[in-house]
């Protein structure tokens, strides 16, 4: 009785479809998937703007750091360019001449020191020409050591006057002619024959050699583990001859407090102050336990994003890492900002409590969705109860009177349209009402109840079947003649007459069917209540003619 429940109503049809349910599930999808993507643009701009703070910070320590090493640099420009001023315009001073005359009695021995007001000036310390003409790359040109002399003391009074910043070693200037000037005092005695030696092998010295550094530009240089170390120099020249180098040398612990003084109040995290071989100079953290390192893999991936840009950005874990190249340092700054930071900061509070949001949120949809589906489930079922009820007969569970005339006459104007076969059958069951008498009505239910379902379960899925009247039946037969509407007909009429029908205890009855059946082939007219009426006569037919059968066009008298 599946094809009988559901209805032929086309609004009916479109509603059953449409579960009320469905639009509700998919409102509240809708709304759901709507306010998470909005709370992950929110979440992405929250993260943009806490990136581009980072970056800011970053850019601020970066630029505080390259100012203060400019300044290096800049002073150590400013002690090659009174070299040269020197070299251009040596003092005249009787007293400075007497001294650097005196470097004719020391130059052949194996070293030597030589000083001119000790209290104003640096004093310089040499070896002899033994040793400069063991080595190629030093040379003593007797025609310009004494003004290099001269030039190097006056040099030495501003080293003297214009010292390097704490954070600085030494400022040392170490001339091919086998002297060197430092600010360093434990340069100033005991071996200076090994103290030449190494300094005139350091890569910052020759690393300004005419052929090293053909710019004649500043260059940064990194030691190895055994003297850590950051060094810029510059190459001394005039009148295209190569004097010497001059060199600011930086401990480890000055770059520290150097980085330490630009960090301070810009930011959370550690900043880390790397040379251009990716090494670690200098980091913010105080506490060795605390300083981030990296793995192999990790540093793999950093070197990879620093090749493509001065600046940027790159997630390792729960490590949020982003760089810095200065202008004045041949290095970079890296900044490490924490997982565990970040939620403890500002960007972690307003994450959380996005997210705390977006779940109270969703808490509250999917409670209101629960009883707004409930209430819509009840109120559909509700509406679909009424609605059957309202196309159903109630007892015996097939259409009613107005369901089948509407069902019919839409059938019959399809058939129309279409040029197909149209037959109506009208039936009513034999001796009803003694039934009734004999029985009571309880009993008729039976029977008129066990009629119907013998009628659906002959009839086919495409027929419709109603009660019109108490113990009356209307069948009607789309895309079916007359002859195989007949035949339908008298199946129906055969299983009704041999059924035996219990209607109380130890109790049975037969009842039995007269079938009247007309066909819109007989006239061509397809009005289905003209085509009922032709039916219903012919049924009075079969009564008259003894009942317990059927009539239709062939029997019409």
């Amino acid at each position: 009785m599946e094809h009988d429940i559901v209805s032929g109503k086309d609004a009916f049809t479109a509603r059953h479809r449409f579960h009320p349910g469905r639009v509700v599930n998919i409102c509240f999808i809708v709304v759901l998937i709507f306010s998470t993507l909005l709370t992950w643009r929110e979440a992405v701009v929250l993260e943009d703007a806490y990136a581009a703070s980072q970056k800011n910070h970053l850019e601020t320590v970066a630029n505080s750091l390259d100012r203060q090493l400019e300044f290096s640099v800049e002073k150590l420009l400013f002690f090659r360019n009174g070299m040269r001023d020197a070299l251009e315009t040596p003092l005249a001073s009787p007293l400075l001449r007497n001294t650097v005359d005196h470097f004719n009695d020391l130059q052949g021995k194996p070293s030597w020191q030589l000083t001119f007001d000790v209290r104003r000036t640096l004093p310089l310390n040499g070896v002899s020409d033994a040793f400069v003409r063991q080595t190629t790359s030093l040379s003593r040109d007797d025609e310009r050591i004494e003004r290099e002399l001269s030039a190097a003391f006056e040099m030495g009074y501003l080293l003297r006057i214009d010292s390097p910043a704490a954070h600085a070693r030494r400022v040392v200037y170490v001339s091919r002619a086998g002297f060197y000037v430092s600010t360093d005092p434990t340069d100033w005695g005991g071996d200076i024959i090994s103290r030449y030696y190494h300094l005139v092998t350091r890569p910052w010295y020759t690393g300004q050699s005419e052929r090293e550094n053909r710019a004649r530009s500043v260059r940064w240089f990194t030691h190895g583990a055994d003297d850590r170390t950051v060094t810029v120099s510059v190459p001394v020249d005039y009148q295209r001859y190569w004097y010497g180098a001059l060199a600011l040398e930086f401990t480890l612990p000055g770059l520290k407090k150097l980085l330490q003084d630009a960090v301070d109040g810009n930011g959370e995290g550690e900043f880390q102050l790397y040379d251009k071989g990716f090494n670690l100079l200098a980091t913010s953290e105080s506490i060795a336990d605390n300083v981030n390192h990296f793995d192999e893999r990790e540093r793999a991936q950093i070197a990879a994003a620093l090749e493509k840009d001065t600046e940027g950005d790159i997630r390792l874990g729960s490590r949020y890492v982003n760089w810095h190249h200065l202008d004045h340092f041949n290095g970079l700054v890296l900044r490490i900002h924490t997982l565990r930071e970040g939620a403890n900061g500002d960007f972690g509070s307003i994450t959380i409590a996005l997210a705390l949001l977006w779940l109270l949120f969703t808490a509250m949809l999917v409670g209101s969705w629960f009883v707004i589906r409930r209430m819509v489930s009840n109120m559909y079922r509700l509406q679909h109860s009424l609605q059957w009820q309202a196309w159903h007969d109630p007892l015996t569970r097939i259409n009613n009177r107005g369901a089948l005339f509407e069902r019919a006459k839409a059938l019959a104007k399809r058939c129309e349209q279409q040029n197909q076969p149209y037959s109506v059958m009208q039936m009513d069951l034999d001796h009803f009402k003694r039934v009734n008498d004999r029985f009571g009505h309880q009993a008729g239910d039976k029977v008129l109840t066990h009629a119907a379902g013998l009628i659906i379960r002959t009839i086919r899925d495409t027929d419709v079947a109603g009660r019109v009247g108490g113990e009356e039946f209307c069948v009607v037969l789309p895309d079916t003649g007359p002859e195989q509407a007949m035949a339908i007909a008298e199946r129906i009429r055969e299983r009704i007459n041999r059924r035996e029908i219990l209607v109380k205890k130890s109790q049975t009855t037969r009842v039995s069917v007269s079938i009247g059946v007309s066909s819109a082939e007989e006239s061509g007219n397809y009005d289905f209540e003209q085509l009922q009426s032709i039916a219903y006569a012919r049924l009075y037919q079969a009564k008259q003619r003894g009942r317990n059968q059927v009539v239709g066009q062939d029997e019409k008298k």
